[in-house]
């Protein structure tokens, strides 16, 4: 099962478990995403990401430049406010 195979099944369980009518705001907030063109200025896969230094879970700075000395780097973002 590729990774994809598994997304697809996990996003068609994750909807199976909503209410039709969250689902339908959360499909339209999407389109409405994509509609905006938000697509075309994204980053895509392979593309250099601008140098940056935030705070990590710690509160302490981290720069992208110190952590890809130590090798490749990926980067994770949460939702919301921990």
């Amino acid at each position: 099962m590729t990774l994809q195979d598994r997304l697809n099944a996990y996003r068609a369980d994750f909807e199976s478990k909503m209410p039709p009518e969250k689902l339908a705001i959360m499909h339209k907030a999407t389109e409405d995403l994509r509609r905006s063109g938000i697509l075309d200025r994204a980053l895509r896969s392979g593309d250099h990401l601008p140098e940056f230094a935030l705070p990590n879970f710690r509160g302490n700075q981290v720069s992208s430049q110190e952590l890809l000395q130590q090798g490749p780097l990926v980067l994770t973002y949460f939702r919301g406010v921990w």
